[in-house]
C-alpha cells in the first residue's frame, strides 16, 4: 500500500512540476481535459493518496527498530 500511495504522490508531483514549467497537464491531456470524469477521478486518487502519506511523517520507528535498523 505504501508504494501504490507512493507512486501515486510522485506522479501528481510530476504533473505539477509540468504544470508549473511549461503549462501542461499530462493526466488531462490523457484523460480528456481537466474537467472530464476521468481525470477528475485520477485527480481525486492522487489526492487521497497525498492526504495518506502525510500519515508517514508521524509514524514511530518501531518497523526499524524491530528489525535493528536504527537510522
Amino acid at each position: 500500500m505504501k508504494k501504490l500511495v507512493l507512486l501515486l504522490v510522485i506522479v501528481g508531483a510530476i504533473n505539477w512540476g509540468l504544470v508549473g514549467f511549461f503549462q501542461y497537464d499530462l493526466v488531462a491531456a490523457i484523460f480528456g481535459g481537466q474537467a472530464a470524469v476521468a481525470s477528475r477521478v485520477i485527480f481525486a486518487i492522487v489526492g487521497l493518496a497525498g492526504l495518506y502519506a502525510i500519515s508517514f511523517l508521524f509514524r514511530d520507528n518501531r518497523d526499524k527498530v524491530a528489525t535493528g535498523h536504527s537510522h
